[in-house]
């Protein structure tokens, strides 16, 4: 009973501790811009003051992770270029506690939401504003109240907002039919009301520090799931080649003996669990001898490798390696996606750049989402 009572004690201050955190309330048009001093991609810090000649300051509160947010990078860069000669500042801000992103919620991007991840995106994004991180105390996004990401927070001179809604009313551009963010540029750069003061907006959800400990139980019930190992024959790994589950197939040949198998074996275990929600699957392939099936058991089992994991079912492993792919020379690791109709997309013989994976994956699976 004291157990019981002390799990669902836990249970509802971990609610508690969530549900407290996401009643930040938006900012309501005529307040006061609050001020910040935060650490910004390009190794600087950036306050209120360092906007003072901007006529207008438009605050977008959005991030790395969000595919939302993804949608309209490319537009707010365009915005930044189409009035940056007419007074208009724009400035962006990660809102996001990193450690109260859940990995399934990483499903659809390359990056999370740290600060040196911010640096990476805005550079391969050649971002052309401050992009800014708020994620350890995430005091500006409490004192604005963002409901998602992206949102949008308007400034005039006097540093009064005067429009809070989302950059436009799709996040896919051919559906685009209000442009809520430049009528609102163009209104207060005339003298003019706003034609909209405050909109819906759609995206992802802050994540308030308060969810961490929602996130590390995920990492827990994650933990917990059961780890197998398999033989696999010459039709098995024929069979594994041919993918025909419909998803994105990531396999990777690995071995005990091989060291840097070891090494990056726990970047395959969440890479697994960034996608797996997505059409997308984790096959691990033991290269070690039949009799060795136990000792590569307890590995699986310290990685948490819950995913599907195959073991070369015998010593003749010329035979097992030709006929998954007769081109390679059976080094390890060996790693490759196939996509749905049986194609590699992707290969890399010794260890794998973790980056340049993932951004492989993305790449592959948003290309078949509606745009």
């Amino acid at each position: 009973m004291n157990r019981l009572l002390s799990v669902l004690f836990a249970t509802a201050a971990v609610f508690y501790s969530v549900s407290a955190a996401e009643t930040f309330p938006t900012l309501p048009p005529g307040s006061t811009a609050p001020d910040f001093n935060l650490p910004g991609v390009d190794d600087r810090n950036w306050s209120l003051k360092d906007f003072t000649n901007a006529k207008i300051l438009a605050v977008i509160f959005t991030c790395n992770h969000c595919p939302t947010a993804q949608y309209y990078e490319e537009r707010i860069k365009q915005i930044v270029t189409d009035y940056k000669n007419k007074g208009v500042a724009v400035v962006a801000i990660m809102p996001n506690d990193p450690k109260s992103v859940r990995l399934d919620e990483l499903g659809w991007s390359d990056l999370g939401d740290s600060l040196d991840e911010m640096k990476i995106r805005a550079r391969d994004h050649q971002f052309n504003f401050p992009y800014l991180y708020d994620g350890d105390t995430e005091s500006v996004a409490h004192a604005c109240g963002p409901a998602a990401t992206p949102h949008v927070f308007v400034f005039d001179a006097e540093r009064k907002l005067r429009y809070v809604v989302a950059i436009d009313n799709s996040e896919r551009i051919q559906h685009v039919t209000k442009q809520h963010l430049r009528y609102a540029l163009d209104a207060l750069l005339d003298g003019k009301e706003p034609p909209v003061a405050q909109t819906k907006v759609v995206g992802c959800s802050v994540k308030w520090s308060g969810k961490e400990a929602s996130a590390q139980a995920y990492l827990k019930q994650l933990a917990a799931e059961p780890v197998s190992v398999s033989p696999a024959d010459t039709n098995t790994l024929q069979a594994l080649r041919k993918n025909d589950s419909g998803k994105f197939r990531l396999v990777n040949f690995w071995a005990t003996w091989c060291a840097p198998c070891l090494v990056e074996f726990p970047e395959f275990v969440t890479i697994n669990r960034m996608y797996r929600h997505r059409d997308f699957e984790l096959v691990t392939v033991s290269m070690n001898q039949p009799d060795e099936q136990n000792s590569v058991l307890e590995f699986l089992n310290k990685q948490h490798a819950s995913n599907r994991n195959l073991i070369f079912a015998s010593a003749d492993r010329d035979a097992l390696i030709n006929v998954f792919d007769p081109d390679w020379s059976g080094t390890a690791p060996y790693t490759v996606l196939i996509n749905p109709e049986g194609k590699i997309i992707y290969s890399e013989v010794g260890s794998v750049d973790s980056l340049a994976l993932k951004r492989a994956i993305q790449k592959a699976m948003n290309e078949r989402k509606p745009w």
